[in-house]
């Protein structure tokens, strides 16, 4: 695949052409590596979403905290999502005013400090205040994650790693599943507390080597520190470490391009929560992010990703060695199918992959719903089959879009100046859902069983015109220009862009001799 169809010709042209992999290229294969410390932020969010569901399976759990079912197990599984939702107001200001990393930091050390509380439980409360502090310290983790990598990665391999980012989830639930498998043979309480111990390692490995991982440079430009973003950039990006006075081609535009858009967005005082609200092109780009977050969570998936245990009770699944195997499997499925759509989301490109999916989960959710209600009905054993089969199905086009891009295109169509706060409404879309869903699900399911997926068919149908007719397609541009799709060729007029030595120095409080432009 060409350059130019990834980041745009105007982009394309200053890339150097060396005839070598990227991983031949020692500064590349560095970046990239420092880029999975950020990118196992996700993977976090994994193995917590993810290990209710296996916990729900071991009857060594259910024995120990007296069976919660109802109200009281929405609340044990909503707990993570309420602390959540606590975080969202503070993270969005504190990642713009104190950087991505350290607010990173910040949500490893809580998340580990939850972890201990988890596993150290005697009772349901101590369990939910613990799931509690795993929620809130997860949003720290979550936030600034998916930012972090968009403004670090190198221009072709942005969209990729954008849309990796929430992929990398099912890594996590992939090591919650396999766990709660393996812990069930455990007769004791030790079933249930080895894994939560367990949710304590990937953010062990973060914190051992987020101290090499960079701080943005997008934010640093916006600090007035445009020096420290153009060498950061320049060895990573370039290879070079000489500074700003022989910086390449690529980095004179990146920088040039970066300090130009934040210039422009400071100077329309388009920095504060009003903001995302205050043109048409913001109003657009944060209502997809709201669509984004909220479709996630109520197409179907949260029947599955908390409710598993009760979907296979109705079709005659009781079995807890059938119930952790099929939660296993689908995971590993999960990941793949996730993974296959990342690496191919700048060729086949963001809307297409969106429709492909919409489509795709309504067909599956119909077909399940019916044979679901013949299973009910009759009894029928194929049908419950065909029921299982649907899940991976539905699973499939799922993972095609809704988890590559869920933070992945959200952090795209968003600029700089609002893209902190714009992720954390789209976080705050997402787990204000997870709440109401938690609730809504179980009662759902134990009151008319198969009839509540019936709704859940009603809203993909809702959900399909609107992602046909309102999402814009984003391949093709790099991240400054995306912002042309929203509010027109002024967002970003490169004839004003200035050269890059002049404009950070200047940009840094510092006198520029002369200005050129960037050809």
């Amino acid at each position: 695949m060409k350059d130019a169809d990834i980041v745009g010709a105007a982009l394309a042209e200053t890339l150097p052409q060396t005839g070598r992999y990227w991983f031949q290229e020692s500064h590349l294969l560095k970046l990239n590596l420092l880029l999975v410390i950020p990118l196992l932020s996700s993977s976090v969010s994994g193995y917590d979403g993810s290990l209710m569901n296996g916990l729900q399976s071991l009857e060594q759990w259910r024995d120990y905290f007296g069976s919660p079912v109802g109200v009281t197990l929405g609340l044990v599984n909503a707990a993570q999502s309420i602390g959540s939702v606590l975080a969202i107001p503070f993270v969005g200001d504190l990642s713009d005013r104190f950087g991505r990393k350290p607010i990173l930091l910040t949500g490893i050390l809580t998340i580990i400090v939850a972890t201990i509380i988890q596993a150290a439980s005697i009772n349901l409360p101590m369990f939910v205040i613990s799931r509690l502090v795993v929620g809130f310290g997860g949003m720290f983790v979550t936030q600034p994650s998916p930012m972090l990598i968009a403004e670090l990665a190198y221009p072709t391999h942005r969209g990729k790693y954008t849309c990796a980012f929430w992929t990398m989830y099912y890594l996590g639930a992939i090591l919650a599943s396999w766990t709660t498998y393996g812990t069930q043979v455990y007769q004791g309480e030790w079933a249930w507390r080895i894994p939560s111990i367990i949710q304590a390692a990937l953010p062990l490995v973060q914190l051992c080597f987020i101290w090499w991982v960079p701080e943005s440079p997008r934010w640093l430009v916006a600090q007035n520190r445009a020096e420290e973003a153009t060498e950061l950039l320049s060895r990573y990006h370039s290879g070079q470490t000489t500074g700003l006075a022989e910086s390449t081609p690529l980095v004179t535009r990146e920088v040039s391009e970066i300090i130009q858009s934040i210039r422009i967005e400071k100077e329309a005082e388009r920095t504060g929560w009003s903001a995302l609200v205050a043109t048409p092109g913001n109003r657009k780009r944060t209502l997809i992010a709201i669509c984004v977050g909220a479709f996630a969570q109520w197409n179907g998936i949260g029947i599955v990703s908390y409710y598993l245990t009760l979907v296979l009770n109705t079709i005659g699944i009781t079995s807890t060695y059938d119930q952790t195997l099929i939660n296993g499997l689908l995971q590993i499925f999960n990941f793949a199918a996730a993974l296959s759509a990342a690496f191919l989301v700048d060729r086949l490109g963001r809307r297409t992959l969106f429709i492909w999916s919409s489509v795709g989960m309504l067909a599956s959710y119909i077909v399940w719903t019916a044979c679901s209600a013949v299973n009910a009905e009759t009894g029928s054993k194929p049908a419950g089959i065909v029921v299982v089969v649907c899940l991976f199905v539905y699973y499939f086009h799922y993972d095609i879009a809704w988890t590559p891009l869920l933070f992945g295109y959200p952090t795209e169509i968003l600029p700089y100046s609002i893209r902190s706060k714009g992720i954390a409404v789209e976080l705050f879309s997402i787990y204000g859902s997870l709440i109401i869903a938690a609730f809504c699900n179980p009662i759902g399911i134990e009151n008319i069983g198969w009839r509540y997926y019936i709704v859940f068919c009603c809203l993909l149908a809702v959900f399909l015109p609107i992602v046909i007719f309102f999402f814009p397609e984003t391949k093709g541009r790099s991240l400054e220009e995306i912002a042309v799709i929203f509010d027109g060729q002024k967002a970003l007029d490169m004839s004003e862009v200035k050269g890059t030595e002049s404009a950070i120095l200047e940009h840094s409080g510092k006198v520029a001799a002369t200005q050129h432009e960037v050809v």
